[in-house]
């Protein structure tokens, strides 16, 4: 009996219909329909603003390009006279400007063609016994004095050629 007992709530479950299934909507009010969003109030915009600021620009200017009173001239001439003298001061500036950097050029070469300091300054002598102790026995420090004059001499030699080099770009020999 336990077996038609478990049949019959088996076809009874079965006929029972299950929980109710909504379909689905996918429109942008989630469900929603009672209420819609309000109007937003839009403003007046930029152009709005230019045009009504174009009135009391277009006043002013008309004001300050009229003559004052006892014939005197204009704000805008006085600004156009006042940039004319200013065009002038430029002119002496600019020619004030050039004679600086004309001078600047001849104190360049002035300085480049200037004769060089031969003596070259070791500020440390104490560098050439600067190295490692090991395997020199005390008291056999090598006299260095001979290496100093040699490496002057070396240093003296080259500036000599450059100074040929130099002089021989400017003053060219002249071709026989």
């Amino acid at each position: 009996m336990s077996a038609l007992r478990q049949r019959a709530a088996h076809l009874a479950r079965r006929s029972r219909p299950t929980a109710i299934r909504n379909t689905r909507s996918y429109a942008s009010g989630h469900g929603h329909d009672s209420h819609h969003a309000a109007p937003k109030d839009e403003p007046l915009g930029a152009a709005f603003y230019l045009a009504l600021g174009a009135i009391p620009l277009s006043i002013f200017f008309y004001t300050i390009s009229r003559p004052g009173e006892d014939g005197k001239e204009s704000a805008i001439s006085s600004l156009i006279g006042k940039y004319t003298a200013m065009q002038e001061t430029w002119s002496e500036r600019n020619a004030l400007r050039t004679a600086m950097v004309e001078q600047a050029a001849h104190d360049k070469h002035l300085l480049y063609n200037a004769p060089r300091n031969k003596h070259v300054e070791l500020k440390f002598p104490e560098v050439f016994h600067a190295g490692s102790p090991f395997n020199v026995p005390a008291g056999h420090n090598a006299n260095l004095d001979k290496v100093v004059e040699h490496y002057r001499q070396q240093h003296l030699d080259e500036e000599e050629r450059k100074a040929t080099k130099a002089r021989s770009k400017w003053d060219p020999q002249p071709n026989p």
